[in-house]
């Protein structure tokens, strides 16, 4: 209908620019258009005559209908025609790709994708392409390969990659004359998209992408596990929260099983009701022994579930084989130090050194690894105490400390990235001055600015919204037991007003004081590199000392609390990947972050990855400094084949080694297509859109050999199109006309 009303199909005037080609300047149609405009005004300042008078309203639109009628011939006769660029005839080359991955087997009304997609090349699109341009065919999945005919097309890709192939192409074109490309497939990418910069490269050369979308936009039933969110490390025995994300069609109340396993052992396993289009659910499970894991997520089938091959996820687990060492500085012997060292001393994940004031002049240390170890006290250089993962400051007056002590104290979360943990107390936080201290905007609360903010009286504990959520308060199984757990533990001994939590501040968990005030009891944040919390009281010892022998709430939350302190704090030398688990893909970047011994960023350094994998696998890969990021090394590398994989990174900085770690990584093969098997006709449309292209639906690609032609690509030349002529011009002057002619007949005025 378009074609038939304006001559031409959309893409002509998407791409092309109107001209007039009369011999007449334009100026003089802007005037002849005033001209056009006053002429029936004049006419129409008498009134038409007996015996019916014509009204003001009437009038105007008589007025309307007649300017319009005349400028609409003006327009006519200025000859508007249409400049377009098009392909010439036999000299270009339409680039036909088409996606070969095993989403394309896909069967959907009695069949594949990909004979749908043979089916409408064979028949029809090959052979109105080829009367016009030279055809290419290729076919594509994790790279792009010249075919001759469809009937190579096997549907057997381990994965897709839109943006290698189109790559492929762009760079094709810049030595050969490629008009347009026509790419068939469902969108299945499995890196996730097509890069910015893929599509920049096709917009600077003006080849447009047409695509041509296969496979359903939706199931009918199906569940799938869109996404699983783990730590890349943790302490041995811990316990490990892992967010499990579906995504579910039709499958509404619908009850699944979710489980994670590993080597065919479960290890937790939950029964949830599928509620909304996407949910996230909570798996905890203990790291066992330290050695990576591989953990297997899966939900269980839901009945009429169309695809369960998207059902389960592998992820990686590194349990660390080490004993983060912890400084505790206490400034008064009391039981809340007693009982916090012996929860730390049953972890056999934790090693908690501690400094006690035991007089004013006298300090008691315990578990130092050497006699020289603070023996002047609490370390006044940045390696000394940087050696440290976590501190914790009990009942100590701010001014113990010097000046640079307290900055050290500072830099150890900011730049070191260790965990800071205030204790309440006599001495501690308000009592002795930290709210006039550089190192108050370490903590999570806003201090008050005066004393008397520590309290000898009982007061209960209880957990907040985000305390419930939090494995760091976890005590017992499920998390509505635990909450009624915190509800009956026995009275704190004493309690610490810290003023308002600061934004971006977590409240754990709330005190509850004799006067029925509510206040701040355990907050978090994160601060720089590390984390920073308060925790309100001195008096948490009650929960031992008043509850049954066999009673383990005070060592679990203690260990919990530790644990969470040195979790994530990073060594000289921290290791990731951005993709720990490659599915279908090949390609893994190494990262390490690079520090000296005072953990300031070291840009100078040599930095080398030797990488392990099966088959004997061995191989050192140099990695490169960013220059954007200070510290931050990177390189890339291919895992030739499937399996486990591990690269420890060295740094050296001429012959002192700064340090090395240790980061894991999987390549897994055939399962990236499971994923996300619709047609992700978004990133089809938003890839033409960008490039000057159109998006078709199989049953319209007819049209396509007709619009393709319309390109600044390859060898083309600019035509005119006369608009003057189109149907849709003399329709509208006929409307008008007759529009005019009704009026004066209603009216009576003919």
């Amino acid at each position: 209908m378009f074609e038939w009303l304006f001559k031409y199909p959309p893409a002509a005037f998407s791409k092309g620019q109107i001209v007039w080609l009369a011999p007449f300047p334009a100026a003089w149609l802007f005037a002849a258009l005033i001209a056009a405009a006053l002429a029936p005004a004049w006419m129409l300042r008498r009134r038409p005559g007996p015996p019916i008078d014509v009204g003001p309203r009437r009038r105007l639109a008589l007025w309307a209908l007649q300017a319009a009628f005349l400028a609409l011939l003006l327009v006519m006769l200025w000859q508007p025609a249409l400049s377009v660029p098009t392909l010439r005839p036999g000299q270009n080359i339409i680039a036909v790709l088409v996606d070969d991955s095993r989403s394309m087997g896909v069967a959907e009304g009695g069949a594949t994708r990909l004979e749908r997609a043979r089916r409408l090349l064979d028949d029809d699109l090959l052979g109105a392409l080829g009367t016009r341009f030279q055809v290419r065919l290729y076919a594509f999945d994790s790279s792009l390969a010249r075919i001759e005919s469809t009937a190579q097309l096997k549907a057997v890709g381990q994965a897709t990659h839109l943006g290698e192939a189109l790559r492929a192409v762009a760079a094709e074109a810049s030595a050969a004359p490629v008009g347009a490309v026509v790419l068939l497939s469902d969108g299945g990418d499995t890196r996730g998209g097509v890069p910015h910069e893929v599509i920049e490269e096709l917009r600077a050369r003006r080849l447009p992408v047409h695509a041509v979308g296969f496979g359903r936009e939706r199931y009918e039933r199906d569940l799938e596990l869109a996404a699983v969110e783990i730590p890349a490390r943790v302490l041995r025995s811990s316990r490990v929260a892992a967010t499990v994300r579906l995504r579910q069609s039709g499958l509404a109340r619908s009850r699944v099983r979710i489980t994670v396993e590993e080597d065919g052992k479960t290890l937790a396993s939950r029964e949830i009701v599928l509620s909304a289009p996407e949910q996230s659910e909570t798996l905890l499970f203990s790291s066992g022994e330290p050695g990576p894991h591989r953990l297997r997520f899966s939900a269980s089938p839901a009945e009429g579930e169309e695809n369960v091959r998207n059902n389960q996820l592998v992820r990686l687990l590194s349990v660390e084989d080490s004993r983060p060492r912890i400084l505790y500085v206490e400034g008064e012997p009391r039981w809340e130090f007693k009982f916090i060292r012996r929860a730390a001393l049953e972890d056999p994940a934790l090693e908690l050194t501690s400094l006690l004031r035991t007089t004013e002049n006298k300090l008691y240390r315990q578990e130092v690894r050497d006699p020289k170890e603070l023996e002047e006290g609490f370390p006044a250089a940045a390696e000394e105490l940087f050696a440290f993962r976590g501190l914790v400051i009990g009942s100590v007056e701010a001014d113990y400390f010097t000046p640079a002590q307290r900055q050290l104290i500072h830099d150890f979360a900011d730049r070191r990235g260790g965990g800071l943990l205030f204790l309440g107390g006599r001495r501690a936080l308000a009592e002795s001055g930290w709210n006039r201290s550089p190192t108050a905007e370490l903590l999570p609360v806003t201090l008050p600015a005066r004393k008397g903010t520590f309290h000898r009286d009982r007061a209960r504990a209880a957990l907040t919204r985000s305390g419930a959520d939090s494995l760091l308060c976890r005590l017992v199984e499920p998390p509505e037991a635990n909450v009624e757990r915190w509800k009956s533990l026995p009275a704190l001994a004493d309690y610490q007003e810290v003023g308002e939590p600061k934004p971006g501040a977590l409240v754990l968990a709330t005190v509850e004081t004799p006067e029925g005030r509510t206040l701040p009891l355990l907050i978090t944040q994160s601060y720089g590199r590390g984390r920073t919390a308060v925790f309100a009281t001195g008096g948490s010892w009650r929960w031992q000392m008043l509850q049954p022998l066999s009673d383990v709430t005070h060592e679990t939350f203690w260990q919990q609390l530790l644990r969470w302190l040195v979790s994530g704090s990073p060594g000289p030398v921290s290791a990731s990947t951005p993709q720990p688990v490659l599915m279908d893909e090949s390609r893994v970047v190494l990262r390490a972050e690079v520090r000296d011994k005072a953990y300031r960023p070291a840009s100078d350094a040599r930095v080398e990855a030797r990488i392990q994998g099966p088959g004997g696998i061995a191989e050192s890969l140099p990695l490169r400094a960013r220059e954007d990021e200070p510290g931050v090394y990177e390189g890339e590398w291919n895992a030739p084949q499937a399996g486990a994989y591990s690269a420890e990174i060295h740094a050296r900085r001429g012959d002192e080694e700064l340090g090395r770690d240790l980061v894991l990584f999987r390549r897994e093969d055939g399962v990236a297509e499971d994923f996300r098997s619709l047609q992700d006709r978004e990133l089809l449309e938003r890839l033409a859109e960008a490039t000057g292209g159109r998006y078709w639906r199989p049953e319209e690609a007819a049209r396509l050999p007709r619009e393709i032609t319309y390109s600044e690509a390859g060898l083309s030349v600019r035509e005119m199109r006369d608009l003057w002529d189109m149907p849709a011009l003399f329709l509208l002057a006929l409307a008008l006309r007759s529009a005019e002619w009704l009026l004066r007949r209603r009216w009576g005025a003919i």
